[in-house]
């Protein structure tokens, strides 16, 4: 059964209790780490996964608080003796700037580094990434400061669809990324360009016509303010929650 583990829940700011917003989707023969910050090798081992079974990572966009651990898992790897291929997917003008800051840590010349395979998905709407057989990845664009994907995991052989919209404003392209879909993880950092409010992420799961929307992305420690389920619940009748570091979501 696949399930998806939340390493991290918070905005740009993360607290002792709450990293960085990103996950990892677990199968039974693919592994896909979504954005990564902090230490990845440790998050994954809080989790209770192994780094060596990790064979994809989906990097939405090239901000910070998406991207900024992804040098020290590469290396991390290397040095722990990792040898088979690690598939990077992520927008062009991502993968370019991901390839760039690579560049600075002279990592071609790291001796014996295992194979990377960078897979440049064009921003249309509902782009399939990946096919294997425990889930469908589904990429679409989102309103953000910078270019910026939401994703759409399509689960076998449940048929269950759970949707992220990643960092943005709200925008029809996140109604139809998550339409019907069984959980919708909707950013809530506030109303402000590239981002949403709690209640804006109620509106979007209200139109797509979700089962469950997961709030995540949002202020967390002595910045939280607000109650963000109860404005969410104003726009969106259905079942509302916070998404917190290390829940688990079985499908």
């Amino acid at each position: 059964m696949a399930k998806v583990i939340i390493l991290g829940s918070s905005n740009a700011i993360p607290t002792k209790e709450s990293e960085n917003s990103h996950m990892v989707i677990v199968g039974s023969e693919r592994m896909m780490l979504v954005d990564s910050v902090s230490n990845p090798i440790l998050r994954l081992e809080q989790a209770g996964l192994d780094f060596n079974d990790l064979t994809d990572v989906l990097i939405t966009h090239f901000h910070p608080d998406h991207v900024s651990g992804l040098p020290l898992l590469l290396m991390d790897m290397w040095l722990m003796g990792r040898r088979k291929q690690l598939d990077i997917y992520g927008l062009q003008y991502t993968l370019e700037r991901i390839e760039g800051m690579m560049g600075f840590y002279n990592w071609s010349k790291w001796p014996d580094f295992f194979p990377v395979v960078f897979h440049h998905l064009p921003a249309t709407e509902l782009t399939l990434a990946l096919e294997c057989n425990d889930f469908k990845v589904y990429t679409s664009p989102v309103h953000h400061m910078i270019p910026n994907i939401g994703l759409r995991f399509e689960f076998k052989p449940s048929n269950k669809i759970m949707a992220y919209s990643c960092d943005t404003s709200p925008c029809d392209e996140v109604v139809r990324l998550s339409e019907g879909a069984d959980i919708l993880l909707h950013e809530a950092t506030g109303e402000q360009w590239g981002h949403s409010s709690a209640a804006q992420a109620g509106e979007v799961a209200r139109k797509a016509e979700v089962h469950k929307l997961y709030l995540i992305h949002y202020a967390t420690g002595k910045y939280a303010q607000g109650d963000l389920i109860a404005e969410a619940r104003a726009a969106f009748p259905g079942e509302v929650a916070l998404a917190k570091d290390f829940m688990v979501l079985e499908f």
